[in-house]
Parts: C-alpha cells; sequence; structure tokens
C-alpha cells in the first residue's frame, strides 16, 4: 500500500514518527540527569548528549527508508555504527490519508533536501527551561521549504504533575492535556495540523526575539519596532509557534547566528497558515543542498502584517547584514 503514496507525504509521515523518536530520547537524556555538555564556538553554543543521539536517530532513520535524501543536520558527528534502538521506522499513518498537493506528487526522492535541528534551544534545554525546547526536520525541494515536523518534547509538562494526581483520583481525564509533548507539522498547499491557530492580540506590537544571543544590532532592530512587549526566549522552533498561537506578532533576530535547520522547519509552518518568514531584507530563504547555512542576513517573522515590520527595519541594520 505504501508504494501508492508520494514521496513527500511518505517522507513526511516518517518525520513525524521519527521526530516523536526524538522527542522521546531527549526527554530520556535529561532524566537520566548526565547532559554531556561540550562548548561548540561559545559558551552560548552547546551540544549535550541529546543533541547527538537525536540526530543520530533523525539522520540515520530517514536515510535508511529514503536512501537518496539529502540531509543535512547541525551536529558534526563522526560517521560510526548507530544503535538499533535509535532506529525509528514507523510513520504516521494519519498523514499518509492526507492528500499530496498535486505539485508536489511526482518529486523524486534524490530532490528533496532535509535540515535537520535535532535540539532547538540546547542552552535552555540545559538551564531547564523545557518549553523552548523543539525538534526541527524541515524538507526543501528546489530551494524552498516545503514541508516540515516540529516536535515539542516538553509540551505541557507544566501541567503534566497536575494531570497525574487526578487520573489517581476519579478525574482522569483522556484529553490532550494528559499527553506530555506533541508534534506539529505542515506541507504548502495542503495546511498545517497539530495546533490551533489564533492571532497575536489586535493592534499590539508584541516581538519574540533571542534570549541568549543579544547584541547592539537586535536590539536596535526590536526597538525600531515601537514595541508594546518583548519576548526573550530560546529556539526558532519555538519563537514560530509563539506567532501561530497569538503570544507574538513578530519574531525579529537581526543577526547572522541561525542556520538553515532553525528555519526550515518552521517556516513551512508558518507559510502554510497565511504567515511569513524571510531574512530582514525581506528576501525569501534559499534550502538548496549547496547553499551557506548561515542565515547571515537575519530573520524577520510574522503571521500578519509583515510589510509593518519589514518597512520597520532601520537602514544601519540592513547594511551591517548582508544576504
Amino acid at each position: 500500500m505504501a508504494s501508492s503514496h508520494t514521496v513527500l507525504m511518505r517522507l513526511v509521515a516518517s518525520a513525524y514518527s521519527v521526530a516523536q523518536k526524538a522527542g522521546t530520547i531527549i526527554r530520556r537524556v535529561l532524566a537520566e540527569g548526565d547532559l554531556g555538555i561540550v562548548e561548540k564556538t561559545c559558551p552560548t553554543d552547546l551540544q549535550t548528549k541529546a543533541d547527538r543521539l537525536a540526530q543520530m536517530s533523525v539522520c540515520s532513520s530517514l536515510a535508511r527508508k529514503f536512501p537518496k535524501l539529502t540531509i543535512i543536520g547541525e551536529e558534526d558527528l563522526p560517521s560510526e555504527e548507530v544503535d538499533q534502538e535509535l532506529i525509528e521506522d514507523g510513520q504516521w499513518e494519519e498523514i499518509l490519508k492526507q492528500p499530496c498537493p498535486s505539485q508536489y506528487s511526482s518529486i523524486k526522492e534524490e530532490d528533496l533536501v532535509v535540515w535537520v535541528d535535532p535540539l532547538d534551544g540546547t542552552k535552555e534545554y540545559t538551564e531547564g527551561l523545557l518549553d523552548n525546547v523543539t525538534v526541527l526536520i524541515g524538507i526543501a525541494y528546489e530551494g524552498r521549504a516545503i514541508a516540515g515536523v516540529i516536535n515539542q518534547p516538553y509540551y505541557n509538562y507544566q501541567n503534566n504533575e497536575k494531570q497525574k494526581l487526578r487520573e489517581h483520583g476519579n478525574e482522569a481525564k483522556a484529553g490532550p492535556d494528559a499527553v506530555l509533548g506533541r508534534t506539529i507539522w505542515g506541507v504548502l498547499g495542503l495546511g498545517a495540523f497539530g495546533f490551533q491557530l489564533k492571532e497575536a492580540p489586535a493592534g499590539k506590537h508584541i516581538i519574540t526575539t533571542t534570549r541568549s544571543h543579544g547584541s547592539k544590532l537586535v536590539m536596535d532592530c526590536v526597538a525600531a519596532m515601537n514595541p508594546d512587549d518583548v519576548l526573550r526566549v530560546g529556539g526558532a522552533g519555538n519563537k514560530i509557534i509563539q506567532l501561530i498561537e497569538g503570544k507574538a506578532s513578530a519574531y525579529v533576530f537581526a543577526s547572522p547566528g541561525c542556520k538553515k535547520w532553525d528555519t526550515c522547519a518552521p517556516e513551512v509552518i508558518l507559510h502554510a497558515v497565511g504567515g511569513k518568514l524571510t531574512d530582514i531584507h525581506g528576501n525569501a530563504l534559499q534550502y538548496n543542498k549547496e547553499v551557506k547555512h548561515m542565515n547571515s542576513a537575519g530573520v524577520l517573522a510574522t503571521l500578519r502584517n509583515h510589510n509593518y515590520y519589514a518597512s520597520r527595519v532601520p537602514e544601519s541594520v540592513k547594511s551591517a547584514l548582508v544576504p
């Protein structure tokens, strides 16, 4: 039966299960207590055992099932035999019930590039800010982000302890509140699923921006947006979720610190519900396999009113950030 499904929808269905597996690995490493933290380039650029194991799991699982894919992961890991327990062979059957948008129905495996951030928000993960953490699997075709999966391993974790208490009483509730973690997915032309779309308060300019990679350039750009409020949080995936759930109006990051694996999957989810993600100049981001990994001209993302925010980016910021 699987052969009757398009390559794209099979890949998304597999990426969904693979992202869930990565979320389980991330929770397990934290529960075991040995994070195995190493500094990569600086004290705010960290890698943990969870980053390493989650990337091995995601990349190896997808490569086994789709050997002709180009897969680009954040972590620079030595090639080694991957433990079988890290491999996820499943696929999310609900996705296979959805129609593939006609423009993608004849895509071949070798035409797709997958961008993987196995643990977005690593610094926050090490500090216990667990709602900032996501697993990102973005799928690109002809340089454009067309499908993506975001897993939040700790979605609902603050309510989870209360839920456990209720389940031991007579108030057991078999709703989504009982589950720790969630997975959001989307395909351009089909939609985005796994969350409730909500608009930010009308007339308010609520800016979400970096928590640990701030600079004068970033702050100047945020200030130019005339914000009513500024949210400083970790993780690009987390910030895009803030946009689609109405907690923020714009994600502003006037810095070259963000990479393609940070933005590919979140961009799809945002674009699938009518939002927009560009660099600080308003240019679309490119995701072909030869492209440089750095989003060197920053990121500007909105669910609505992208032109308003783009128009307020100072010239000094634009001239400092070259695409």
